[in-house]
């Protein structure tokens, strides 16, 4: 499936795989991600990087762009947000009521270098 990606970015950016999902970064960009095991103000290489962007230049991985990387300084530990699960099976009285919060890690993206 083709990714169309708009060339007019001036600043230098990223596609990062983290946590099974994939993530558009830039500098200074702060995002969640799921839990990583650093404790809180460490740092953090992410070293699988799908796509490394300028306004002139583009760097595509097959899967990864071999040498490049995004270093991120971990901010904070936090959770996300409830969700319910209810399940429930007509006619049968069967009713049951869960609930589940992600743990997430705010990361602020510090550097990108591309090889």
């Amino acid at each position: 499936m083709p990714v169309f990606v708009n060339m007019m970015v001036k600043t230098m950016f990223a596609v990062i795989k983290t946590g099974g999902k994939q993530y558009k970064v830039q500098k200074d960009d702060k995002i969640k991600v799921e839990k990583l095991d650093v404790e809180e103000g460490g740092s953090i290489d992410l070293d699988e990087v799908l796509f490394v962007g300028d306004g002139k230049t583009t760097k595509i991985g097959d899967p990864l762009v071999k040498g490049a990387t995004v270093a991120a300084k971990i901010v904070a530990h936090v959770r996300g947000p409830k969700i319910t699960i209810f399940k429930k099976k007509r006619r049968q009285n069967y009713r049951r009521k869960k609930g589940h919060r992600q743990d997430l890690t705010l990361i602020q993206i510090t550097d990108i270098k591309a090889a």
